[in-house]
């Protein structure tokens, strides 16, 4: 019987590079692939902990030769460039915070990549991420968080469907991520130890406002900076360089913390108010994907989560015009911010998601 083709997402990491492993012990016919993202990622300090850098080309062609498969570099540049780089740069543009990492699994891994593997007669894809993939008893494919609860990885894969969950494979769910490192030493993986990728690919030392200063300077204008009632308490360099719920780095000196609750592109304003201002107790959501269901035919209960990191909260969602849904929270979440996700759960099952477009701030 002839071995099922999949090709392995090898960033040059631990997760990655075990799920190469451990497809292989299973007898997998596996070819490692790395993505060649962006021309920036070539360019970080060896310190940086990005996860597309040339030492990371480095680290799984090591961990390649020691498995014993086949690895490539492909060049998916140009998608990234469409797909990632200019999207991260046009939400922040509108006001909004977006989540390229969210945007790279969807386009790059979870389509483009998934397009090279079945050009090359691979039956699946596989990645590292702490996740899971099942079926229910009528067939449909779900999307499980992984049992790892502190690296769950879910949220970031809510807009995966029922054709590509077919084609993935995510062994890593089924594992703790002090497991994984075991293994990998078990498997003497030179990574097993290396520590995770923690910044934007992309974005060098992490700091986004340099990145839209030195490649979209056009959408930063100065401006005022104003509480909830409209008066002006400082001075803004641009509307993009604030996140909701932030305080640090605002430059105003006060009675009591202030907090970044709106960000008002319209009127070029940064509005500022106190603690209790940042909780929203509800949001408009769209772009929505449902993969435990076909759609959202009428209101039903869940759990939300409204940034990657977050715990979850107990909502009630709606269908609205347009393929929008309202998410009523039964307790008022921090921080939401337009451009991030909402991830809708029903226990460890992914119901669906979408993008963050309004929240309904809390009045106390």
């Amino acid at each position: 019987m002839e071995k099922k083709k999949v090709v392995v997402a090898m960033s040059g990491g631990v997760d990655s590079s075990l799920t190469a492993a451990l497809l292989v012990e299973r007898g997998y016919d596996v070819i490692g692939v790395t993505m060649r993202l962006s021309e920036e990622s070539r360019d970080f300090e060896e310190n940086d902990r990005g996860c597309c850098s040339l030492s990371s080309v480095d680290d799984a062609r090591r961990v390649a030769e020691i498995v014993g498969i086949p690895h490539y570099v492909m060049n998916f540049k140009d998608m990234f460039q469409e797909k990632v780089i200019d999207y991260f740069l046009a939400d922040y543009a509108k006001g909004w915070t977006p989540n390229p990492c969210i945007a790279c699994n969807r386009y790059v891994k979870f389509e483009g990549l998934l397009q090279k593997a079945m050009e090359l007669g691979a039956s699946y894809v596989a990645t590292g991420h702490y996740a899971r993939i099942g079926q229910d008893e009528t067939g449909r494919y779900l999307l499980k968080k992984g049992i790892d609860e502190k690296k769950d990885q879910s949220y970031a894969l809510y807009h995966l469907n029922q054709s590509s969950l077919a084609h993935f494979l995510m062994p890593l769910g089924e594992y703790t991520k002090v497991e994984t490192r075991e293994l990998a030493e078990k498997y003497s993986l030179p990574v097993a130890h290396k520590p995770d990728s923690q910044e934007i690919c992309f974005v060098p030392h992490d700091d986004y406002k340099a990145y839209l200063r030195a490649h979209n300077p056009a959408c930063l204008h100065p401006g005022d900076i104003v509480d909830t009632a409209g008066h002006v308490l400082g001075h803004h360099e641009g509307v993009p360089l604030y996140t909701i719920g932030q305080r640090k780095g605002l430059g105003i000196a006060a009675a009591h913390p202030l907090y970044v609750v709106d960000l008002d592109m319209a009127h070029n304003r940064v509005v500022v108010g106190g603690a209790d201002d940042v909780y929203a107790d509800s949001l408009v959501a769209g772009d929505l994907n449902w993969i435990a269901i076909d759609a959202l035919a009428e209101p039903i209960a869940v759990t939300a989560k409204v940034r990657y990191g977050k715990r979850e909260g107990r909502a009630r969602i709606e269908p609205l015009a347009a393929g929008k849904v309202r998410v009523n929270f039964a307790e008022p979440q921090r921080a939401v911010t337009p451009g991030q996700s909402v991830v809708f759960y029903d226990g460890d099952t992914v119901v669906g998601g979408g993008i963050i477009e309004a929240a309904n701030h809390h009045k106390s």
